[in-house]
């Protein structure tokens, strides 16, 4: 992309050598306004669109070979900026969604995997600052609708000890007439409304509001039960478990329960708190298997079940722009858009197969592995005013760090005890090309693989994908996704992702000094406690 400088050089306009070191100073310059904005003008409304299982390329933005329209989420590119080396922290649900409301690696807290049904507790510590308790220190008025699935306390109504586990029989065993001890309402949220966790797939079928469910679930959802329900069965529904649910909890409608409770949240706050910022997060059930759309979307794209959901996901996010542009919203909130983690394996499987969109393109790996595919993930931001529409940006940034960026926008001081993970992104939404971060680590399925960026180079501690089982045809069926390594008795890889971003040329016995300054410094971040710098 050309800029201004280019188009001067090629009129033969000669820059004045008294003004060349401006070059480096303005972007300075620019941060430096945006802070003096914030601090004359009240503190903008924050919005974050959490979507679940939403790879890299199945948006339109990403990848121009999308099989599935997604006009909402181009338009909110086009508003905005578009991050085009993001990552999650994590390649699972739990850890992802720990570390964006914590700031910190959540290996850090937990040993890794995901929460199923009611099992808890939840990870977030009662006395460690989250990203909506600091906000709200600030006088945000904070609010959750959605998914959680960070862990949620339940008790056994006989013997009153705290439900281990999953699966159906412990939601059986469940007293749900005591409150959650450890929902969002206690981790910083004014207002929570959702789902414990995975809200169509993991044998709990009814909403929590604040810390109790809203009806008690009596019904056993097994197959049966979904024929009765007329739910669909095709390829793209799989992970739909048995399990209790309520008359009213309708598989197909979640989205958009999620979507009117976030819709109502801004008309009330308009109403009795204009002066007052908001902080929402939205986190859809789209596009999570099962790929089961609300009526009104199915057969709205040519991609299938799947390709419905993520066309259903990109009218809720445009449903919440309207929204915003109508209650005078849109020109002082800052909306962020990005997904957990990479897209699901089997889902990826069928919909190459089926319809010929890659949702994980143009990365190796999937949801749960550490390639690329498994975190590198769409992040888009809109914030009129201060991003320049239309921006891109190649920063390597991490989840974790819309922490420590919130607290620069509110001038909050995060202590050293918070936030470990987290760099502070103004400097990048401000089209800073200096790096905001010069590490960036990443933790695959269970926690204990992980793997660390530096510039071009990616060092991954462990051999294979430290996710999905590829090799012999585990994980749904997915030998074909299996390639032949050329370093296979390294005990871990090294890649240089500038000329091999599909992870296929293993460097690791190539490049013996790469691999001791990013693994030395990889056990460093991790043993420390910390990857970001004491404040």
């Amino acid at each position: 992309m050309r800029d201004a400088r280019c188009e001067m050089r090629d009129a033969g306009f000669a820059m004045p050598e008294a003004w060349r070191g401006l070059r480096f100073i303005l972007p300075w310059l620019l941060v430096l306004l945006m802070v003096t904005k914030m601090h004359a003008a009240p503190h903008p409304n924050i919005l974050i669109i959490f979507t679940d299982d939403l790879g890299y390329g199945d948006v339109g933005c990403y990848n121009t070979e999308s099989k599935v329209p997604t006009p909402n989420l181009d338009k909110l590119a086009r508003e905005g900026m578009l991050f085009t080396d993001a990552h999650s922290p994590a390649t699972v649900c739990t850890p992802s969604r720990y570390s964006l409301l914590t700031g910190q690696c959540a290996f850090r807290a937990h040993p890794g995997g995901v929460f199923t049904g009611v099992g808890g507790p939840c990870i977030i510590k009662e006395d460690r600052l989250t990203l909506p308790g600091m906000l709200r220190k600030k006088g945000y008025r904070t609010a959750l609708f959605g998914k959680w699935h960070i862990g949620m306390t339940f008790f056994d109504k006989e013997t009153g000890k705290r439900i281990q586990g999953g699966g159906v029989d412990a939601v059986r065993r469940t007293d749900f007439s005591r409150p959650i001890p450890d929902s969002p309402v206690h981790r910083g949220f004014d207002e929570f409304f959702g789902t414990v966790c995975c809200p169509t797939t993991d044998w709990l079928y009814t909403y929590i509001e604040g810390d109790k469910v809203t009806e008690v679930p009596t019904i056993h959802m097994n197959n049966d039960e979904k024929k009765r329900r007329n739910l669909p069965f095709n390829p793209y529904t799989r992970d739909f478990r048995s399990g209790l649910a309520t008359k009213a909890f309708e598989p197909e409608n979640v989205d958009l329960v999620f979507l009117e409770k976030s819709r109502d949240f801004l008309k009330r706050h308009k109403a009795k708190s204009p002066d007052k910022p908001f902080f929402l997060v939205h986190c859809t059930q789209g596009v999570h298997l099962p790929s089961i759309p609300a009526k009104k979307y199915r057969g709205k794209t040519e991609a299938g079940p799947h390709g419905d959901f993520i066309f259903e996901l990109d009218d809720v996010v445009g449903q919440l722009m309207q929204t915003l542009a109508e209650l005078g919203y849109a020109e002082n909130t800052l909306v962020l858009f990005s997904s957990d983690n990479g897209p699901e394996l089997p889902t990826v499987k069928n919909m190459r197969k089926d319809h010929q969109h890659d949702g994980a393109r143009p990365w190796r790996g999937l949801k749960r592995d550490d390639w690329e595919g498994g975190h590198r993930v769409p992040l888009i931001v809109r914030w009129p005013g201060t991003v320049k529409p239309g921006a891109v940006s190649d920063q390597l940034v991490n989840l974790t760090d819309v922490m420590a960026t919130c607290a620069a926008i509110v001038d909050y001081d995060l202590p050293n005890d918070a936030a470990e993970d987290s760099y502070n992104m103004l400097p990048a939404l401000a089209g800073e090309k200096k790096p905001v971060r010069e590490f960036s680590l990443q933790q695959a399925y269970r926690g204990k693989s992980k793997s660390i960026r530096k510039g071009k180079w990616k060092y991954l501690d462990h051999k294979g994908s430290g996710g999905n089982n590829y090799g012999k045809g585990g994980s749904w069926g997915a030998k074909e996704f299996s390639i032949k390594e050329k370093a296979p008795d390294a005990p871990g890889q090294l890649y240089n992702i500038e000329k091999d971003p599909g992870e296929t040329n293993n460097l690791y016995l190539e490049h013996p000094e790469i691999v001791k300054e990013l693994s030395e410094k990889l056990q460093e971040l991790v043993a420390s406690g910390r990857s970001a710098p004491e404040r």
